[in-house]
């Protein structure tokens, strides 16, 4: 279902493209809005978790410490390979999924959050992100995310 809604998501940013194309530059312009739309929708799809973790700067999790042990062991419990777990600072405890698939997968996790949080509470936040890669919600919020961050 969310596959549906990904392409839902990415059909519509292409009409708008097309649709702000035709209002500034008349068939020509939405020629340039067709092109632009279609390189945009292949960024969003192929590269949005890259981007989202360079905005972050976020950068893998130290394999030697606490919350990626736990990382490991949440993901061998749901029997998911793939995902990587990576750290960003930032004053407001957070985290997210991002990526396109299960090998393309990445949980975000700030360090206000490892800060503020106990193990039990991490491990929760965890498990949820991980739920989120298992659900398969993470393409749309990717694609989505990406835009937003694009075209502001």
């Amino acid at each position: 279902m969310n596959s549906v809604k990904t392409f839902f998501l990415l059909t519509i940013m292409t009409g708008f493209f097309l649709l702000i194309g035709r209002m500034i530059g008349g068939q020509s312009g939405m020629m340039i809005a067709f092109i632009f739309a279609i390189v945009m929708n292949f960024v969003s799809y192929w590269y949005s978790h890259k981007i989202v973790l360079k905005i972050h700067k976020a950068s893998l999790a130290d394999s030697e410490s606490n919350v990626f042990k736990s990382f490991q062991a949440l993901l061998s419990k749901a029997d998911i390979q793939g995902p990587k777990l990576y750290i960003y600072d930032s004053d407001e405890p957070n985290a997210f999924a991002t990526g396109r698939n299960f090998e393309n997968s990445v949980v975000a996790v700030s360090s206000s959050l490892l800060d503020t949080l106990n193990k039990e509470e991490i491990e929760g936040v965890l498990a949820h992100e991980i739920a989120h890669i298992e659900n398969n919600d993470i393409l749309i919020a990717s694609v989505a995310a990406t835009f937003a961050e694009q075209s502001a």
